[in-house]
């Protein structure tokens, strides 16, 4: 797998990040560069620790399936895109009260929520020529670079595009299993 499309990968998988850290941007009263940085730091290291941990898992079914090992990775890859689809054209309102700041708690369980795609992802990734340690990285170092982003647009212009970015990662991540598909087909 090229460099490019793992980069894509990195910024499709940052789309939820991103809209979740907009949307606490926008409801943090006093942003202050803890909260800041605690945000885009967990959104990171759980986005980057979850392809690892989907690629050992992964890797141990591996044997098992590789007859349909490409089938699994556009199943997945198109599976997460298009719930980042759905969810891109179903948002409800925004009825999230302000706070203070982010807690513990609250950042543990929107980290491992923003993450759980990262996860299937890494299970596809044990079925590709994919160097983990290096995607698991940018995956990570990507997420916090948009987090970081995120929380700062979230602060200062709101959710405006929380849906077109869902709706581009969405549509990445689809592409990039199909041609997974026909690339391993002999189409591509």
């Amino acid at each position: 797998m090229s460099t490019w499309a793992l980069l894509l990968i990195a910024l499709s998988l940052s789309a939820d990040a991103f809209a979740v850290a907009l949307g606490k941007g926008l409801h943090i009263r006093r942003l202050t560069f803890r909260d800041t940085a605690a945000i885009a730091v967990a959104f990171g290291a759980f986005q980057g620790l979850m392809p690892l941990l989907g690629w050992l898992l992964g890797v141990r079914l591996a044997d098992s399936i590789t007859e349909v090992d490409h089938w699994v990775a556009f199943g997945l890859l198109a599976v997460i895109g298009g719930k980042m689809l759905h969810e891109a054209f179903t948002q409800g309102d925004d009825d999230e009260p302000d706070e203070d700041h982010v807690g513990v708690r609250e950042l543990l369980v929107l980290s491992v929520a923003t993450s759980v795609d990262a996860l299937a992802v890494g299970i596809g990734f044990a079925f590709l020529d994919v160097p983990i340690a290096g995607a698991a990285l940018l995956i990570g170092v990507v997420t916090l670079v948009v987090s970081l982003a995120g929380v700062l647009i979230g602060h200062r212009v709101g959710v405006r595009f929380r849906g077109p970015a869902e709706v581009v990662g969405g549509v990445i991540l689809i592409f990039i299993g199909v041609r997974i598909l026909l690339d391993h087909l002999g189409v591509w």
